[in-house]
């Protein structure tokens, strides 16, 4: 997850195999969004061509 100064969009794990635990930078303490990661990276690719 972003660590160090304030974040103002999503913060993103990248150390569960299998999972992307995504949550608001906002809410630290609040729930995730569980993506699996056979999901999470076609999303990825497909955002950066945007």
């Amino acid at each position: 997850m972003t660590t160090g100064t304030a974040s103002t969009g999503p913060d993103v794990r990248d150390d569960l195999p299998g999972i992307v635990p995504v949550r608001d930078s906002k809410v630290p303490d609040g729930s995730a969004l569980l993506i699996p990661a056979s999901v999470w990276a076609p999303f990825v690719d497909w955002a950066g061509t945007a």
